[in-house]
This record gives structure tokens, sequence and C-alpha cells, in this order.
């Protein structure tokens, strides 16, 4: 394909540390995702990460926790505050534990949440913020942890699209009470598949320790603040004090990850040249909306929006374009939640006039794929390529 969503950002690395733990004849979770997960927390500035086997995993881990946490845990009927716009996989885990999503817009230009709306979805069964920088671009983090700490909410940051991002300094994933990663084949760093939960607290790290294998004991240091320990090893070995799951890595993610984030800030610094020359050919052009950068950007994706100011430009004629051309497409991240069959299942409210940006970039929006390579000449022809459908 001449330019394709996604492509390997692996070198020989990877597979050298595939065969080194493939060697050792030991698979499962052990000292590769260990060493990996003292690595990954460096990189961001937090205290903790638990690596588990996708993004997905990571929020279902991360609502599990706050739902077991020993202070002011999240119940059935609470109600959590999302954007219109996220990858499923953050609002399932929401449903599951029986939250009710209060759906703020989005602002067209960031994709990110709309904070004007915050305020008007707040209630008092609110119990938390589910805050998503779209596609490496961050959300205002800082505001939305300011609101948290100001009406005592939990912050569930979902940064499965934007590692290597930060705002003002700070690296997003940092900002929640629980930060989540995707290690997916298309994303930043990819591991085949593999997540990761962030965090400072030591009670909400062993919880997603025990949660993450079958909610038992043995994962957990002899004084973990979750559990009063037995004395009896034998027992504590098969230990159960949490409906868990299995959601553990190996040590073949945990190997590559290793490999794959030494790499990641030259991964991010090319993205970023892409996008520069993206906005410089996409910015000026009226037809075209695209995302206005919020902070320090890694740039997974590279979106464009047809104005709406301007109904005459149809969507299906610029896809068909880039087909035609060899040029991969897809919807920007999953496009509005609302606008799904799954949201019948939900529990849910929307804020204001419903979700009208949410609505636009659903139906007049698309992504092309960004890469950790040079791919500004293929940014020119397709700029050239949309000019002409368009006009």
């Amino acid at each position: 394909m001449y330019w394709e969503l996604a492509a390997s950002s692996w070198g020989e690395e990877e597979p050298a540390a595939l065969k080194r733990v493939i060697d050792t004849g030991f698979y499962t979770m052990g000292k590769e995702v260990a060493a990996f997960e003292a690595a990954f927390a460096d990189y961001i500035g937090v205290s903790h990460a638990v690596m588990v086997n996708s993004g997905s995993s990571a929020n279902l881990i991360a609502t599990a926790a706050m739902a077991y946490a020993k202070d002011r845990p999240i119940q059935r009927g609470d109600e959590v505050i999302v954007p219109a716009i996220s990858w499923a996989t953050m609002y399932h885990p929401l449903q599951q534990y029986g939250l009710k999503l209060k759906v703020v817009d989005v602002d067209l230009e960031t994709l990110n949440v709309d904070m004007r709306q915050m305020e008007a979805a707040l209630t008092d069964r609110t119990r938390m913020v589910a805050a998503v920088s779209i596609l490496g671009n961050p959300a205002p983090l800082d505001e939305i942890r300011a609101f948290c700490d100001r009406h005592d909410l939990w912050l569930l940051e979902d940064n499965c699209e934007s590692l290597g991002a930060d705002l003002g300094g700070k690296m997003c994933g940092s900002f929640g009470h629980i930060g989540t990663q995707s290690f997916f084949f298309s994303h930043h760093i990819a591991t085949m598949e593999g997540g990761i939960l962030l965090m400072d607290s030591t009670e909400l790290c062993h919880l997603s320790k025990a949660l993450r294998a079958h909610g038992w004991t043995r994962d957990l240091p002899a004084d973990s603040p979750i559990v009063e320990r037995t004395g009896d090893d034998f027992f504590e070995a098969y230990r159960f004090i949490l409906p868990g799951y299995n959601v553990r890595p190996t040590e073949l993610q945990g190997a590559v990850g290793l490999e794959q984030l030494k790499k990641l800030d030259g991964f991010v610094e090319t993205r970023r040249a892409n996008m520069h020359r993206f906005q410089a050919l996409f910015g000026p052009d009226e037809r075209f909306i695209i995302q206005k950068e919020h902070g320090r950007s890694s740039s997974f994706n590279l979106t464009l929006i047809l104005n709406p100011a301007m109904p005459d430009l149809d969507r299906n004629k610029a896809l068909a374009a880039l087909k035609e051309n060899d040029i991969g497409y897809r919807i920007i991240t999953g496009g509005n939640i609302l606008r799904h069959d799954v949201i019948k299942h939900y529990d849910y409210e929307t804020i204001g006039d419903g979700c009208p940006n949410a609505d636009i970039a659903h139906s007049r929006g698309f992504f092309l794929g960004n890469h950790p390579y040079d791919i500004r000449d293929k940014i020119e022809r397709a700029y050239g390529i949309l000019d002409k459908a368009l006009s």
C-alpha cells in the first residue's frame, strides 16, 4: 500500500529480544515485565506501573481498582463524566461497573473534551471523570485534574493514543489517579499486544496487581496495604481477595517493550516533523479543520474535518480519491459514541444541546496515518489528491 494507516516500528532489536526470552523457556509474566514496568514508570514520572495484556484491559483494571479502593470507591449508580469521542473500551468498563455516563461534547479544533460543559455535567452523584487525549493531542489535563480535586472525583486518564505527549512539561498519563497506555501494533510503541496502568498510589498499584492476576495475593508484597497476611505461605500463594481477571502480559511483551521504550523519543520527534508538514499544507486551507495542538502532541494520526460551513464538500469524494490512490483512512478514533449501536446498553445522559461537534467529527472527519519515519512526501501527495477531489 502506498500509505497505510499503521506500520511496524520494530527493528532488529525486537526479534532479538523475543529470541532471548524464547531461549529461556519461560514466557509468562516475570522479570522482563517487571523491568519494563520500572523503566516505563520512570519515563512517565510516576511511582508505579502495572503491565497488562492490552490498553483495553488497562481501562478495565483501572475502573475495577477504583471500585475496590478503601476510600470513596465508585459504586453502581454513580456518574462519570466522559467525552463524546474516544475508543470504545474506554467506555465499556464504566458500563460494566454500573456507572451512568454523562457525555460531554468535544472542542471541534482540539477534538478533546469541551471544558465549558464540565460544571453542567456535575451532580451530587458524580464520582469520576474519564479524560482522554485524542490522537496524540493532550487534553486540558491540568484543568481536568483541578476540577476533580475541587469536587473530590476520581480521574481516570486514558492516554492510550498519546504516549510521549506532554502538557507544561508533565507527561500525559501522569495526571490521573490512574493513567492507561496501549502498546497495540499501530501505537507509539508496540509490544504486539499490551497495555499498562500508571499511578502514584501504592494501594491502587496493589489492587491492580491483584485484579490482573485472578484476584489473588501471590504478586503482592508482605506489607501490602490491601491485605492482612495469614502467615501461611501455602495458602497465600492461592488466596483470592478480589473478583479479578487474568489479563497478565507475557515476558515476550515485556522484553519488546524495553527495546521499544529506548526508541520512543526518536519516534515522537519524527511523528512531530510529519505533523508540522501536515499543518503547513492543510492548516491555511479553509476547507479543512485540522487538530489544533494543545501542549506538545505526540501526533498519533493526522486528522481532517471538512468545514461544516462548506456543506458542498463531500467526504465520500475525498475518501474515494484516497482509496483510488492507495492511501488508508479511518473515522476519527471511534467517532461519536452516541452514534454507535452499543449505546442502547448504556445508562447515559448528554449535556446541553447534545454533542454537535462530535457529530461533525463523526460525519465529516477522518484521519490519515502517521508513522515513526519520514512521510512528508506522502502528506504532500495527499494534499494534492484531496485538493483536486474537493475542488
